[in-house]
């Protein structure tokens, strides 16, 4: 459980570092409580569509993972995050991000944040 929480945080630390860092990636909310919460309950999103959808996009893909070095994950990655994306507007959650190369560089930096943020957070479940 302990672990669940960690990435869930870490994945809403990166989100948020992204969030800040490019403005066609947007997050609204009336309050600072409001946009914490939201983008918690986004993370809890990314983190399913990354546990579900993300293994099978990488099994599918395989033939491209050799093609390319292993460079189609950053477009994996910002696929997954535009699907995030689509599935907080269902979910009335006020996260958006706005086209394709946005998702890339969102992606990225999502990765690396949440990279450092695994390295620094306590992952192990006691």
């Amino acid at each position: 459980m302990k672990n669940f929480v960690v990435k869930t945080l870490a994945n809403a630390g990166a989100l948020g570092v992204a969030v800040w860092l490019l403005k066609d990636i947007t997050l609204t909310g009336h309050s600072a409580w409001r946009e914490a919460l939201t983008l918690i309950l986004v993370a809890l999103v990314f983190g399913v569509v990354n546990w579900l959808v993300k293994p099978v996009v990488k099994v599918l893909s395989f033939p491209l993972f050799i093609l390319t070095l292993g460079l189609i994950t950053i477009v994996v990655n910002a696929l997954m995050l535009l699907l995030t994306s689509w599935l907080a507007g269902r979910l009335s959650l006020k996260f958006h991000v706005h086209g394709f190369w946005t998702a890339v560089l969102g992606g990225l930096i999502v990765s690396v944040v949440a990279w450092a943020l695994h390295l620094v957070l306590p992952d192990e479940d006691d």
